[in-house]
Formats: structure tokens, C-alpha cells, sequence
């Protein structure tokens, strides 16, 4: 008895795949269904109407195909996606190089920090494939506050920056609404190191109630600082993604639907659901040759890969946007870019070797 898989291989004859591929590429080049008539004319097939439309009967009935209720023609399911990315993509071109010359120009800039880097590299993505570009960073939770840097810039601004125990830095702005003395500061900064060094990072804003107390003894201005170091943490433990171009999935006609703008925009604010998509029992995902994650929840696809920070720690750029995208564009501009990321923290970390 024959295999279920076998029996897919078996229907998926060479004629068959190259139509389906046909219908892939018109469907991301236009957004609109396609028919026989169109694969004719556009892709010189040498097949008539009627085999290439009983072809698309039967890859409709594989579940490669959908039919739209506006039209005769087809357009990929989300079954039809996943096949096409495992097998039919073309990485053997690589990143046009116009892209990569604009990436790489951005990853030059001798001033610009890691986190900078990333954010640039997000926009560039988003210009580049006219979707939404992000960037999940290293987990927070896993990792424990090593050293805190505070620099005061006036009697009511200061920049801190927060070291990991992993060499993971982030800085943050401080407001005060009313002055506060440098001297406090600086005590306010010793309380700190001394008391949550080694302290993990989800854990620290509840440490920062017991060491209230040492503080109000010492610091003037006690209850500005506190407010503000807590607001910093819980910050810095949560705030690890970041998006750039959210507002071009308005330009992208699956997403007219308001309601699945809405929904859109709420996953945009919500750090879970991009950590956690590949666990989500709607994802569809696959790995491509290049080490890409391609994941597809309901319409919208998610390309992403992971930058190595250290050993232990890495980051992940991602671009979002519908299930009709442009996958070996996106595939090729986001591995670049996201080993230009990890090539900058290692020349960052290797530096005093050289």
C-alpha cells in the first residue's frame, strides 16, 4: 500500500510544480488570483487552457491551491507557501547588489553601537521589502544585572546605562521632574551595585523594595531615583523587540480588513507572542537552507533569523507581512543583515585581541 507522502509525490508531476510555481510568482508580483489564460501569456507555458486548468483543479485538491470567491483564478494556501519555500526557492543569486551595498554602508558607521546597528538595519529591511521589519534581542529574563553606569548631563537629566552579567549593555534616559543633587546620584548608583549585582533581571524591580529603605537614609531626593531605576528595569526586562515600518502593512491589500489591522497592531506591543509564535498551534514553520524561519500564522508570514550575541545568547531580525511576499528577496536580505549584526558583536567583543 502505497504512502500518503508517496502519493502527493507521485501527483506532483514536473508540469504540475512548474504551473504551481508560475502561480506562486504571479500571485506575489500582482496580488491578484491567477487563471490559465494569465499563466499563458505571462509565463509562455506549452500547455493549453484546459490541461493547466485541470492542473489547478488537481493542486487545488492537493491543498496547494485556493479558489477566491471573486474570481476563477487560484491563489497559494498556506499549505502551497510551505512547499514553495522548501523546495523551489532560488538562493543561489543571493542579495541584489544595490541591497547589499546599502546594508553593509549602514553596518560602517564607526560611532554607531550594537543596538543602533540593529535598529538601523529593521529600517533598511522595511524599505527594502516594503513590509514590517523587527528585532527580537537577547532574553532579558536569563540574565543577571552586572554594573550600573549613571552619567548626569544636569540637575535633571542623566543617561544610565545597565550591564549584563553577559556583556549585554542597555541605556536608558532619565527625566526629573524636579532637581536632583550629582552627589545623590552617585549614592544612589553605589546603593545599587552593591545590592543587586548577580541579582537576574525579571527579579530585580522586587529587590528594589527591600533596598528602598538603605536609600531613603542616604539620598535626598530618594523617591525620584527609586521611580525612576524601576521603571528602567521593568523596561529594559520586557522591551527586548523592536519594530520599524508598522505602518506599511496599511499598503499591503490583506490587511484592508480593519479587524485584522487591529489585531495586527496588538501583536506589534506584545513581546510573547513573537518569542512564542513557532509554540502557537495556527503557526505553520519551516527552515530553509540558509538557516531562515519561515512561519505563517493565519495571513501573516513571518521571516526571521537568529544573530549569535555570545555562546549562550542570541537576537533574531524578522520581517512580517502577508503570506504574499517575496521570500527569496527576504530570505537572502535578512540572513545578510543578520550576520553583518553578528560579525559586529564579535569584532566588538574581540577587539582588544587584535
Amino acid at each position: 500500500k502505497k504512502s500518503a507522502k508517496k502519493e502527493v509525490l507521485e501527483m506532483l508531476t514536473p508540469r504540475r510544480i512548474e504551473i504551481f510555481k508560475a502561480i506562486v510568482d504571479e500571485y506575489i508580483r500582482t496580488a491578484e488570483p491567477v487563471g490559465s489564460r494569465t499563466l499563458q501569456e505571462q509565463y509562455d507555458l506549452p500547455y493549453s487552457s484546459a490541461t493547466i486548468r485541470n492542473d489547478m483543479q488537481v493542486l487545488e485538491e492537493m491543498g496547494y491551491l485556493e479558489k477566491t470567491h471573486t474570481s476563477s483564478g487560484r491563489i497559494p494556501s498556506t499549505m502551497g507557501y510551505k512547499f514553495y519555500c522548501e523546495n523551489l526557492l532560488d538562493m543561489a543569486a543571493g542579495i541584489d547588489k544595490r541591497m547589499e551595498l546599502a546594508i553593509r554602508n549602514a553596518f560602517d558607521v564607526s560611532s554607531m553601537n550594537i543596538e543602533e546597528a540593529v535598529h538601523q538595519s529593521c529600517e533598511i529591511l522595511s524599505e527594502m521589502t516594503n513590509m514590517t521589519a523587527g528585532a527580537i534581542g537577547p532574553d532579558a529574563n536569563t540574565q543577571c544585572l552586572e554594573h550600573i553606569k549613571l552619567f548626569p548631563i544636569d540637575m535633571r537629566n542623566a543617561v544610565c546605562v545597565f550591564i549584563t552579567n553577559t556583556g549585554h549593555t542597555e541605556t536608558k534616559n532619565f527625566h526629573f521632574e524636579d532637581d536632583v543633587p550629582f552627589k545623590d546620584l552617585e549614592a544612589c548608583t553605589d546603593i545599587l551595585n552593591k545590592r543587586l549585582k548577580g541579582v537576574p533581571l525579571a527579579e530585580v524591580p522586587s529587590r528594589m523594595e527591600d533596598i528602598k529603605p538603605d536609600l531613603s537614609s542616604v539620598v535626598h531626593r530618594h523617591d525620584l531615583l527609586f521611580t525612576a531605576f524601576v521603571r528602567a528595569f521593568v523596561k529594559f526586562a520586557s522591551e527586548s523587540i523592536y519594530f520599524s515600518g508598522k505602518d506599511r502593512v496599511l499598503y499591503q491589500p490583506e490587511f484592508e480588513d480593519i479587524n485584522k489591522l487591529k489585531q495586527l497592531m496588538l501583536m506589534f506591543d506584545d513581546t510573547k507572542v513573537w518569542r512564542g509564535l513557532d509554540s502557537s498551534e495556527n503557526a505553520v514553520a519551516v527552515t530553509t537552507t540558509k538557516g531562515a524561519q519561515l512561519t505563517w500564522y493565519n495571513d501573516l508570514a513571518v521571516v526571521r533569523s537568529k544573530f549569535h550575541v555570545n555562546d549562550t545568547e542570541s537576537g533574531e531580525l524578522m520581517v512580517v507581512g502577508p503570506s504574499r511576499m517575496n521570500y527569496e528577496q527576504v530570505v537572502n536580505l535578512i540572513d545578510y543583515a543578520a550576520r553583518l549584526i553578528e560579525k559586529m558583536y564579535n569584532s566588538g567583543g574581540e577587539s582588544g585581541n587584535e
